[in-house]
């Protein structure tokens, strides 16, 4: 990481810090960034790991839909300092890329719990069930859609066909999809997902 030369008016400099929310880059706009939040090392390493994202697909067409995959692949979220690199560099605002992010339900900006469960409310899994099924998981977890339970194990997102209509009503987990999905069955799989196995020597 290149040191930054942190002020908020020109000729008002404080060299020495090396984190910082805007940083000294090969063709800086302007002489001076105003500073807003010094970072520590973990968010200075988020931005870092966003800056190599971003550079390394930014010169794709229409590249801004794969960074904000490549982004979300990486930390499961689209973290808030990501939407300033990627305006920079893709020459854009940070209102233009932020409204991207909150137009598709697919991107996050908050980060996840450790499991994703997606329940489909496409029409054919509805007609098998999913309706009910959907109120079940509700209740189940406590949460409604696009919320994360409180040991932030489970977040709970809606999803539009898995293509898994034979089978519906259907469920995905990470990479997963679990058709045929009842009460009895959400249960079990939740269980699955907050129980700790400890393996004793």
């Amino acid at each position: 990481m290149r040191a930054c030369r942190v002020v908020t008016t020109p000729g008002q400099e404080r060299p020495g810090l090396t984190h910082c929310k805007w940083r000294w880059f090969d063709a800086p706009p302007a002489p001076f960034y105003k500073v807003d939040t010094v970072m520590d090392e973990t968010q200075a390493g988020v931005l870092d790991t966003v800056e190599t994202i971003v550079t390394s697909l930014k010169h794709k067409p229409g590249a801004l839909l794969p960074i904000l995959h490549g982004i979300q692949d990486h930390f499961g979220y689209i973290p808030d300092v990501a939407i300033g690199v990627i305006a920079r560099h893709l020459r854009s605002t940070a209102a233009d890329v932020h409204g991207v992010v909150s137009f598709y339900h697919y991107f996050r900006s908050e980060q996840p719990g450790r499991h994703v469960v997606e329940l489909c409310r496409a029409e054919a899994c509805q007609a098998r069930g999913a309706r009910a099924l959907e109120s079940h998981a509700k209740a189940r977890l406590g949460v409604d859609y696009g919320q994360t339970t409180a040991d932030r194990s489970i977040t709970l997102k809606p999803v539009y066909c898995l293509g898994n209509c034979a089978t519906g009503p259907s469920v995905r987990v990470g990479e997963q999809i679990k058709g045929r999905m009842d009460p009895a069955r959400f249960d079990r799989l939740v269980d699955d997902l907050t129980t700790y196995k400890l393996e004793l020597n």
